[in-house]
């Protein structure tokens, strides 16, 4: 017997759509799209473009949801509702019309768990997938096959075409991250949640949280509350500081969970501790509380190497955030330790090491923890300019992979030219092209495709003070380097990710993100 809808969603469904239809809209036939499947960001693992088997959204389209695939479901609803203003209800059964279903399994094997398929006919569009992640992965990219009109917060009254074709996809990489330091100058829950929102639109799946440094202190820690109302005072050039109760960083982690996001937090340590030492005297080794500081030097604290304070103090940290953050890893940091002795730092870590192990939590830190005794399950992360590193490829060797994040590559704070009004220079100037004309598996000699666990794309805020610094600083690289850790290598040359990259301008303007116009790019609208 032939499914239908029931009375109550046919009636939703038509509920004013004289009001919300262009005349003759229903029966005309599709558009031309703004997009193919091949222009999408990320490219894709495989896409056929159909231009004749554009799909078009009515009044009278619903959203399938397969068992399982609810909530996908609903967050595309929340997406295409504002621009189109047609009431797009999820269904539970699919009505054979006018049609996106969402359908967990029956998917190809090798797009795994982050993987999808994408068919769009005249007829309809369904999205197959293994996994919730992988359906809201492939709802990422069936966004883009949509006009830029439709990230519009208001009804916006023309055709909604889905380019027709189909697509086969799943990442080269399991880490795609993004790292904001919100330690140099501190970033409400808001504010997070904005980006957070902006980078999952290009298949980021990790939000690296830098949580403390010299220039403040950001998390609640019961067992030490001065750290946060006291240590989170200060910012960097005096700026106000602020910080997160344990409630707001879980509103955080749970918001981010719901866009596929896990959340890794790092407290950075033995150095980079300014902000700690200067609240609680007893983490320096003559009981003396230091002054704090806001200028941007890096690398004359360290903590207490040799006393049993430092190391309550460090357990109480990670017992701490390990009991608000349900994702695998914590962060203990590990860069810029230049005042603390190759002898000290690898006793620190030979002490701190085990504590994650203790709160069940897997070890990530900047590469330099790769000079200790790390397990195999850590995963360091790589921030230097490429080269040999004896250490980085022992650890490589030994089992250990590794974040790739080089400075002159994947920093989002450096200048794109010397004329940009924020952020630093130290490591060169990364245009466009320099942040993804590179591969994370042929970047340090010993740390091949095996030991890559994907790459990562930091914002450091010295100089970053709002959401539109972030912005400016992040678009239009960050889409690069995302492609870089999803997208085959072989289907990367610069030349044709330039002309995609331009098609995602108009995007951008609707959704009011500031982006770099760069003249690297022949940008469209």
């Amino acid at each position: 017997m032939r499914k239908t809808l029931s009375r109550a969603v046919l009636g939703a469904t038509v509920l004013g759509l004289a009001a919300m239809a262009a005349p003759g809209s229903a029966a005309a036939g599709p558009a031309p799209s703004e997009r193919q499947v091949t222009d999408l960001v990320p490219a894709p693992v495989q896409a056929i473009a159909d231009p004749a088997a554009s799909f078009r959204l009515t009044p009278f389209t619903v959203i399938h949801a397969g068992r399982g695939a609810g909530d996908v479901a609903t967050y595309l609803r929340g997406l295409l509702r504002p621009a189109t203003g047609y009431p797009l209800p999820v269904v539970p059964v699919n009505p054979g019309r006018s049609t996106i279903s969402l359908d967990l399994g029956h998917a190809d094997p090798r797009v795994g768990s982050e993987g999808y398929q994408l068919d769009v006919t005249k007829s309809g569009v369904r999205l197959r997938a293994n996994t919730s992640a992988g359906l809201f992965e492939g709802v990422q990219s069936l966004r883009q096959l949509l006009p830029s009109a439709i990230d519009a917060k208001t009804v916006q009254h023309r055709t909604w075409t889905i380019a027709g074709g189909s697509v086969l996809d799943y990442p080269r990489f399991g880490h795609r991250g993004a790292m904001l330091d919100v330690a140099r100058h501190f970033f409400t829950p808001a504010q997070v949640k904005t980006y957070i929102d902006q980078i999952v639109q290009y298949k980021i799946n990790t939000l690296h949280l830098h949580l403390s440094d010299d220039q403040g202190w950001r998390i609640e820690i019961k067992s030490w509350p001065r750290l946060a109302t006291e240590g989170g005072k200060t910012a960097a050039y005096g700026d106000p500081g602020g910080y997160y109760t344990q409630a707001e960083y879980q509103e955080i982690v749970a918001y981010a969970a719901s866009r596929h996001i896990t959340v890794v937090p790092e407290i950075d340590m033995p150095g980079h501790t300014n902000a700690a030492q200067a609240t609680y005297a007893e983490l320096n080794c003559d009981g003396v509380a230091v002054p704090p500081r806001t200028d941007i030097e890096v690398g004359y604290s360290s903590l207490c190497i040799g006393s049993p304070i430092t190391y309550r103090f460090v357990e109480d940290v990670i017992r701490e955030l390990a009991a608000i953050t349900p994702g695998k890893y914590i962060g203990i940091g590990g860069d810029e330790a230049h005042s603390t002795s190759a002898e000290d730092y690898r006793a620190f870590y030979e002490k701190v090491s085990p504590l994650v192990a203790k709160y069940g939590k897997l070890i990530t830190g900047w590469h330099e923890i790769a000079k200790t005794p790390l397990p195999t399950s850590a995963v360091p992360q790589y921030w230097d300019q490429g080269g040999p590193n004896a250490d980085v490829a022992a650890a490589a060797a030994r089992g250990n992979k590794f974040i790739m994040s080089p400075a002159n590559r994947a920093y989002l704070d450096m200048k794109y030219t010397a004329e940009t009004p924020l952020g630093q220079s130290w490591a060169g100037l990364v245009e466009v092209r320099d942040a993804y004309d590179w591969d994370p598996a042929t970047f340090v000699p010993g740390v091949g495709e095996q030991s890559v666990a994907g790459v990562e794309a930091p914002l450091w805020t010295e100089t970053i003070r709002t959401n539109d610094n972030i912005e400016y600083m992040a678009f239009p690289r960050l889409p690069g380097i995302a492609e870089i850790g999803w997208s085959p290598q072989e289907a990367r040359n610069w030349d044709g990710y330039r002309e995609r990259l331009a098609k995602q301008a108009p995007r951008w303007v609707v959704q009011g993100i500031d982006f770099y116009r760069s003249p690297q790019v022949d940008w469209r609208g």
